[in-house]
C-alpha cells in the first residue's frame, strides 16, 4: 500500500478536496459487446485486471482526498477493500449515470466540495494523467472533462461541487456533458489524455490494447490466459481471408 493510500485508509472523514469516483457494474455480466471475443468469466476476470489498474492509478494521485467505488459486485467490493478503498453500496444496479449520480448526491450530503468520476474499463489511465485534469480544473463551480479517444464518451468529469450538473452517460455523452454545464453557467474545460481515453467496449479497443504490451494489470490477465496469443491469430485469420477476397 503506497503512503497516500494510508493516508486515505487512515483520514477516511477527511471530506474536503477531490474525491474519485469509480462506480462498477456486475463484473459477471459486464462487458457484453466483448462477447464475440472473450467468454463471460474471461470477461469477468478482465474487468477485475482493468478495476485494479484503475484504483492503482488513482492511489498514486496525491491531489485526491479519497477514492470511492460504487458497486454491488462482490468481486468489485474485494478488489475495493484489498486496496484499502471506500466502498459504497448503490440501491440498483442501473447503470454509469445513476451510480454517479447516487455518489453525488452520496458526497454533496457530506460536504465533499469536489468529485472526479472515471469508469472502471481505463487499464492504461496514469497518476499523471489524473494529475493534468485536476491541474486543468477552475474554481467552484467548475467542470473539467477528459472525453474518450473517439470524443464521444466522456471517461473522466471532475466536478465542483459533485453535483453541478446532470449527468448523461453512455456513447455519445461527451458533447451532451459540455451542454450541460454551460447552462448552468459553466465553460468546461476539456483534457486529453491517451490513457484515460482509452476504454475497452468492444472487440477492436481490445485488440488494440493487447497487442501494445503494458505494465498493466489487464494486460498480464490477457497475456497469461492466452488470450492476446488467440486475438493475434484472429486477425492474422481475418486478414488472410480478406485478402483471398480481394484476390477473387
Amino acid at each position: 500500500m503506497t503512503e497516500a493510500s494510508k493516508q486515505r485508509a487512515t483520514g477516511a472523514t477527511q471530506r474536503a478536496g477531490v474525491w474519485a469516483v469509480v462506480p462498477v457494474k456486475d463484473l459477471r455480466t459486464g462487458k457484453r459487446r466483448l462477447s464475440p471475443v472473450l467468454d463471460a468469466n474471461e470477461r469477468r476476470l478482465l474487468c477485475r485486471a482493468m478495476l485494479e489498474d484503475v484504483l492503482t492509478a488513482l492511489a498514486g494521485v496525491d491531489g485526491l482526498t479519497a477514492i470511492l467505488v460504487v458497486t454491488r459486485d462482490i468481486d468489485a467490493k474485494a478488489t475495493a477493500k484489498r486496496l484499502a478503498v471506500r466502498v459504497v453500496v448503490e440501491p440498483k444496479n442501473l447503470g454509469q449515470t445513476q451510480a454517479v449520480t447516487f455518489a453525488a448526491r452520496t458526497l454533496t450530503s457530506e460536504n465533499v466540495t469536489s468529485m472526479l468520476t472515471v469508469p472502471a474499463d481505463i487499464p492504461l489511465a496514469t497518476p499523471e494523467e489524473v494529475v493534468a485534469v485536476l491541474s486543468a480544473h477552475g474554481p467552484t463551480p467548475a467542470v473539467t472533462i477528459a472525453p474518450a479517444s473517439d470524443n464521444r464518451g466522456s471517461n473522466a468529469v471532475l466536478c465542483s461541487p459533485p453535483n453541478v450538473i446532470p449527468f448523461a452517460f453512455g456513447d455519445n455523452s461527451f458533447l451532451p456533458h459540455l451542454e450541460r454545464a454551460r447552462r448552468c453557467g459553466i465553460e468546461p474545460r476539456v483534457v486529453k489524455q491517451p490513457g484515460l481515453g482509452l476504454d475497452i467496449d468492444v472487440p477492436e479497443d481490445l485488440r488494440l490494447f493487447a497487442f501494445t504490451p503494458s505494465d498493466t494489470h489487464a494486460y498480464r490477465y490477457l497475456k497469461r490466459s492466452g488470450i492476446i496469443n488467440r486475438l493475434h491469430r484472429r486477425s492474422l485469420a481475418l486478414n488472410e481471408s480478406s485478402a483471398t477476397d480481394i484476390a477473387d
